[in-house]
């Protein structure tokens, strides 16, 4: 389906008018992130002439009604007059409007069996889902998210973890600041030892989002090999790609274009950097096919330094062997004990601390928001509000408006049917 609508008339292009809603966000707990912050409205507003824009009422958010209102943005109680409906979340399926569009991480793609009834709702009130995750370009590269913003939380909730199993200093829980500059002003209390390592996977949106962090902190990098084998007289750390911790099983040469179409036939060298680093930041994407990072029985070697893992990534009793469940905001750590293998108090003698958050952009709504928002505007918005030359809106609509799975979503056929 064709979003915008560009008619010929008296040799003429009239572009048809059309009604942006941004919908509150009705999950529980509740999110306090918006799609576009006020100003990003009034961009939109100005740019596109054609585009009528509304907010529905939220007491939810972190950017209250006022300030939409502020920018003169139309504030709502009901949106069903809208064409295009773009929210954060999922969409309670009672919330879903027939006949709309709809942009939003629906958490399907990968055939997430919690979500299989809300796919299944979509289709038979006949919306068009445009999911946020998959939103890429010719390359199938993604053009949207939150990752910078997990990385950075994350990180920052490494070093409040840190200060923590330490009992050195404390941090501030970023929820409970202002902003990212209020949280980024907490860092002036972290210390460290002299000879502190801090090892960091993954170099996508997140690697970079908890390299800033880092960078904040002037903290020295060093390459692999030197964290390995030297010694320093200041904190320093070392960010990995998969050939620093991860070879061919059978001794040939590493790969990375085959490790990346499938990860058997490989083996993690991971737990050398757990020897020496006391904190480990994850921010690596993982496959399936791949072989965990580090396992349970590693982490009982007697040599393993490793204090803290901040977990950014959080997949569960997955490839970071000490995340066994994720955690809260409320409650972001927990201890993973080695020996056992079980939870334990973080703050006892060889207990892992770790940091498991799995919504961390959601501690810091206003800036995430901000950071998403303009990716929205600069990447999405001029296909979703004129021509879809390049197929971004088309590749990443799961379903359309006759109710039907898009052929390149064809694959979730069996997943709705609840075979898979």
């Amino acid at each position: 389906m064709k979003i915008l609508v560009i008619i010929a008339y008296s040799n003429k292009k009239i572009i048809q008018p059309m009604k942006l809603g941004i919908i509150r966000e009705g999950k529980t707990p509740p999110d306090k992130r918006v799609p576009l912050t006020p100003a990003q409205c009034a961009t939109i507003a100005q740019q596109y002439p054609h585009v009528d824009i509304v907010v529905q009422s939220s007491k939810v958010r972190k950017i209250k009604d006022e300030a939409y209102i502020a920018a003169g943005i139309k504030v709502v109680d009901d949106v069903s007059d809208c064409d295009i409906l773009m929210g954060v979340k999922e969409v309670n399926k009672a919330d879903l409007i027939p006949n709309k569009t709809y942009l939003f991480f629906s958490h399907t793609y990968k055939k997430q069996p919690y979500n299989r009834a809300l796919l299944q709702t979509i289709l038979d009130k006949k919306i068009q889902l445009v999911d946020y995750e998959v939103l890429t370009n010719k390359n199938e590269t993604r053009l949207i998210g939150f990752g910078r913003y997990a990385g950075i939380v994350g990180t920052y909730n490494g070093f409040l973890a840190f200060g923590k199993k330490q009992q050195t200093y404390d941090l501030k829980p970023a929820n409970l600041c202002e902003d990212r500059v209020e949280m980024e002003g907490e860092l002036s209390k972290v210390v460290l030892p002299k000879d502190t390592k801090i090892v960091l996977t993954g170099y996508g949106r997140v690697g970079h989002g908890a390299r800033e962090i880092l960078e904040k902190l002037k903290l020295k990098e060093v390459n692999a090999a030197d964290f390995l084998n030297k010694t320093f007289e200041e904190p320093v750390y070392t960010q990995l790609d998969v050939d620093d911790y991860f070879e061919k099983s059978d001794g040939s040469n590493f790969d990375r274009y085959a490790f990346y179409a499938s990860g058997i036939g490989h083996k993690s060298t991971f737990k050398r950097y757990l020897k020496t680093a006391d904190m480990y930041i994850a921010c690596h994407y993982w496959g399936a096919t791949s072989p965990f990072i580090f396992t349970r029985e590693d982490l009982k070697d007697p040599a393993i330094k490793t204090k803290v893992v901040a977990d950014i990534s959080c997949d569960i009793d997955g490839p970071v062997a000490s995340t066994i469940r994720p955690s809260t905001i409320a409650e972001p750590l927990y201890g993973y004990n080695p020996t056992t293998e079980k939870e334990d108090d973080y703050q006892k003698e060889g207990v892992i601390c770790v940091m498991a958050v799995d919504n961390l952009p959601c501690e810091l709504p206003k800036d995430a928001s901000e950071d998403f928002g303009n990716e929205l505007l600069k990447n999405i918005l001029p296909s979703l509000f004129g021509k879809d030359e390049d197929g971004i809106i088309e590749r990443a609509s799961e379903t359309n408006l006759n109710g039907e799975l898009t052929p390149k979503f064809a694959y979730l056929k069996e997943y709705l049917a609840g075979i898979e």
